[in-house]
């Protein structure tokens, strides 16, 4: 009699811990990938890490797997047949090209795979829910700030993003909506420099060259750029608190020229928020609704009753009270 209690004493733990298991899908180790558009500059990178901390692949229960897209289109399809040859569950993406990476959705899609959008955008159907932040806002919020600190009068360059991604048309859009208003404002360049600091730089010296003494304010559309083009003002001897500079991003260079005057306008963008909180849809995706999430984002976000197309994960403005706090931040985010 003693042993049958026993026995259904340890039945009875077994039921419990499968019931657990099954909650939180560790039944199984989820096999995740993230097909991201080029690891060059730190907003990608700081993204990557923020996954690889998220509590689920901390514990185990999750495999993350990282696809550098070299920002080209044609790899990132690439890797997506990769990963379905591959058996992968779900798939977290940012894409280069706002229409290319249609193609690599459908090639999921096929395959019966859910792919979560994050950070930018694609134009599919197919995509499961996407999580990031409204680029539009954002274009409006830095050409604001340098409109502002030259009297809405003036000459000014924007330094665009890679041609063809979400982010790119999105700030331009948020750019000239604020530009547009004022008549005494006049753009006199506005190419890409595809979110690199050196291609800004160069950019930027052939733009001085060009416009001596006539260029007033520079919108750059992510932080890179527009570090890139006061190293340009600085190699020309000129004093970048002389000519208003605005970025997109929060990166740590560009927190650091917050701090030191030399960058007028920073607007940062959430990349913890926008990795961990992808992983936290494509999990949902997978195990349902019971699955509860892990990341910090949700904490000010709403998860809601059932999964939704689209979560927007709020800009923070850098400025003179918040930037230390967000450069102590830094420092925990980049440990590995």
């Amino acid at each position: 009699m003693k042993k049958f209690r026993v026995l259904t004493l340890v039945l009875l733990m077994l039921v419990v811990l499968i019931s657990t298991f099954n909650v939180y899908g560790a039944q199984k180790v989820y096999k995740i990938g993230a097909a991201v558009y080029g690891l060059k500059a730190e907003y990608m990178r700081l993204w990557t890490i923020a996954l690889e901390k998220h509590p689920m692949v901390k514990k185990g229960q999750v495999k993350i797997t990282v696809f550098d897209g070299k920002y080209d289109a044609s790899v990132q399809q690439s890797q997506f047949e990769t990963m379905v040859t591959q058996g992968f569950d779900a798939i977290l993406f940012v894409p280069i090209d706002i229409q290319a990476g249609a193609a690599a959705v459908e090639t999921a899609a096929q395959a019966k795979i859910p792919v979560i959008g994050s950070n930018t955008r694609v134009n599919s159907d197919k995509l499961t829910s996407y999580i990031g932040s409204n680029d539009v806002k954002a274009g409006e919020i830095e050409a604001e700030a340098v409109l502002s600190k030259i009297g809405y009068k003036g000459n000014v360059v924007i330094i665009e993003g890679p041609i063809g991604q979400s982010a790119q048309i999105e700030r331009r859009k948020g750019n000239l909506n604020v530009i547009q208003k004022y008549p005494n404002v006049k753009v006199l360049e506005m190419k890409t420099a595809n979110w690199s600091r050196a291609e800004a730089l160069n950019l930027m010296e052939n733009w001085l060259n060009a416009y001596p003494n006539k260029i007033n304010g520079i919108i750059g559309q992510n932080d890179e750029m527009a570090l890139g083009a006061i190293q340009a003002l600085k190699a020309a001897n000129i004093d970048p608190k002389t000519i208003p500079t605005a970025g997109i991003d929060g990166v740590t260079d560009a927190l650091l020229g917050i701090k030191s005057g030399e960058l007028t306008s920073c607007t940062l963008q959430d990349a913890t928020g926008q990795s961990q909180g992808a992983l936290d849809l494509a999990l949902r995706a997978l195990i349902g609704e019971k699955y509860k999430p892990q990341a910090d984002c949700w904490k000010s976000m709403e998860w809601g009753k059932s999964l939704q197309k689209v979560y927007n994960v709020p800009w923070v403005p850098v400025t003179d009270k918040n930037v230390d706090q967000l450069l102590a931040g830094r420092k925990t985010d980049t440990k590995q």
